[in-house]
C-alpha cells in the first residue's frame, strides 16, 4: 500500500492535497478503496456547494457498501472529477490521482495527519 508524502489524511480515510493556486484536492486512501472493494458508482457534490471540515461530502457506492466520504476541510467545491462518473473503477486502480473534488480553502492542516501520521495510524 502506497502513502504519497506530500498528501494529509483523516481518521476516516480522506486524502487531501493542498495546490499552489489555494484549493485542495480530495479523495480516498488506498486503505479506504481496498476496504470498499469494487467501486461502482460516485455521487459527487455540486460545484458551488459549501462544506465544513466533517460534513458528508458525497457517497462512493462499492459492490460492498455504499459508503460516506467526510470533508477533511472547509470550503466550496470548485470543480468536481467528471471522469470518475462513466469510470468510478479508477478510484480503485490509482487512489491518489482519482481525486473526487477541488475545494477552494485554506491551508489548515489542523486535525489532518502527514502520511508518517498516517502510516502509524493503520498500525
Amino acid at each position: 500500500m502506497s502513502i504519497p508524502n506530500d498528501y494529509f489524511f483523516t481518521q476516516t480515510h480522506e486524502w487531501v492535497k493542498f495546490t499552489d493556486k489555494g484549493t485542495a484536492l480530495i479523495g480516498i486512501s488506498d486503505h479506504a478503496q481496498e476496504e470498499m472493494g469494487d467501486v461502482a458508482f460516485v455521487n459527487l457534490p455540486d460545484i458551488g456547494e459549501s462544506f465544513s471540515a466533517g460534513d458528508t461530502l458525497c457517497d462512493i457506492e462499492s459492490i460492498k457498501a455504499v459508503s460516506d466520504v467526510y470533508c477533511p476541510v472547509s470550503g466550496n467545491v470548485v470543480a468536481v472529477n467528471d471522469e470518475l462518473a462513466d469510470a468510478p473503477e479508477k478510484i480503485n486502480k490509482t487512489p491518489y490521482d482519482a481525486w473526487l473534488v477541488e475545494i477552494e480553502c485554506a491551508k489548515d492542516t489542523a486535525g489532518l495527519m502527514d502520511a508518517a501520521e498516517y502510516e502509524a495510524f493503520l498500525g
